[in-house]
């Protein structure tokens, strides 16, 4: 479908986003991996979440709504069964890469597959860790799935020095080491997204340069009740729209504060965003908060480069966009791995930018640009990019004239109901 975006006047209200994607899928393969009947309230509805749970049904665990309450009867470290198919993971590189974790060290053998996309990603970085501890998996060629996994259990523990940021491939490792024989060890030198670590009870040492994880192999997963927060990666977008649009004052509320996460509200901040956290609390071990925001006057050079990437890489396309609606310059480097999610990201927004008349110059890495000049409505395409489509979606409301968004529908990966709330706040 098109959506078409008309020039804003005003963002205002309050608001919720669905539910943090990341924490949503370690809930339903934790709760999968207990032994009984554990509880989630808030789970996303998007559809990346969505796949893992088809996995798992796939694999023998037993969902049920209950209000609204998912209630997952797990079957413990090994009491999943061999799926009588290929198990979908559909556009989700989470679903693929963390299930294969757990499917390494079964007693049965399996098949991980994908659509277009999602068959086209990278995954030999989980590939060569889950080798090491005895993993057999075959992937193509070009190491990108489909993915056939040979029954290894016992694994073999692991002391690993992640050599990539990336907290996919970290839980990848984490759960494998539940069925590894003794204590696996990840270590990595930027701490990454820390869900899975705090979800199963693990503690993360840090020392000068590292920060350190070890799960036990054979470890009992005790029954949990998961309240998943609201993802700030999606409240990202609706903050920016209220940075951007002139008489703003717009509240979104119960959003994760996990400190792994929130690094893209101090960039907000670095440009002159007036951002407020209010009625913080702690809930199943993960901070939570609402955030006002308030129509800003945003400056300033900004850098994006090393390991500030790879906190914000989900982020990068809403952070573009709002140093386009400012003054100033924006500059992005090490972002090679934008270039291997839903799509092509790099070029993604460099081409788009181009067409709303923004002069972007391209890298192998990243990309620069100044801006100088209000946006330009235009036809933009999403190339199917949740993100991506967001991200522009919202450019159209600071924008000179009407944007209209192709394959707008793309954006129910991360966000169902995106386009609706957007058109709610614009009042």
């Amino acid at each position: 479908m098109e959506q078409k975006i008309q020039p804003a006047k005003r963002i205002r209200g309050t608001v919720s986003v669905p539910g943090d994607k990341s924490i949503s899928h370690r809930a339903l393969m934790i709760g999968a991996l207990a032994d009984g009947v554990s509880e989630v309230k808030g789970l996303s509805n998007a559809a990346d979440p969505n796949s893992t749970l088809t996995c798992l049904q796939a694999l023998g665990v037993e969902f049920k709504q209950d209000g609204e309450l998912l209630k997952i009867t797990g079957k413990g470290l090994r009491g999943l069964r061999q799926p009588k198919t290929a198990l979908d993971a559909g556009n989700s590189g989470t679903t693929m890469r963390l299930l294969s974790g757990i499917l390494a060290g079964q007693n049965f053998n399996s098949e991980l597959i994908g659509d277009e996309s999602l068959n086209q990603r990278p995954m030999k970085r989980i590939l060569d860790p889950l080798s090491l501890m005895g993993a057999h998996i075959e992937a193509t060629e070009k190491f990108t799935a489909p993915l056939k996994i040979r029954s290894s259990y016992p694994l073999k523990p692991i002391d690993y020095n992640m050599s990539i940021t990336s907290a996919q491939v970290k839980s990848a490792i984490l759960f494998a080491g539940l069925n590894a024989q003794g204590e696996t060890t990840v270590r990595e030198k930027v701490l990454t997204r820390d869900h899975t670590e705090r979800m199963l009870g693990l503690n993360t040492v840090r020392a000068q340069d590292s920060f350190t994880t070890t799960v036990q192999g054979g470890m009992n997963i005790a029954l949990k009740q998961f309240v998943v927060p609201g993802d700030i990666s999606s409240a990202a977008f609706l903050i920016a729209a209220g940075l951007i649009v002139q008489d703003s004052d717009l509240v979104v509320q119960k959003i994760g504060l996990n400190p792994t996460r929130t690094r893209v509200l101090d960039i907000f901040r670095s440009m002159g965003g007036i951002i407020e956290i209010l009625d913080v609390r702690l809930i199943s071990g993960e901070p939570i908060g609402d955030i006002r925001v308030r129509s800003s006057h945003l400056s300033g050079s900004l850098t994006l480069s090393g390991a500030l990437v790879a906190e914000l890489i989900d982020e990068i396309p809403i952070l573009a966009i709002t140093a386009a609606c400012g003054k100033g310059t924006f500059t992005l480097r090490d972002a090679t791995d934008l270039r291997h999610k839903e799509s092509d990201r790099i070029h993604a927004l460099v081409n788009n930018l181009r067409a709303m008349e923004v002069d972007v110059e391209e890298y192998l890495d990243g990309f620069a640009f100044e801006s100088k000049n209000p946006l330009i409505g235009t036809k933009i395409d999403s190339v199917k990019d949740h993100r991506i489509a967001m991200a522009f979606g919202v450019a159209g409301l600071a924008a000179k004239g009407e944007t209209a968004i192709a394959d707008a529908d793309c954006v129910d990966i991360s966000f169902p109901g995106f386009w609706q709330i957007l058109h709610t706040i614009c009042n």
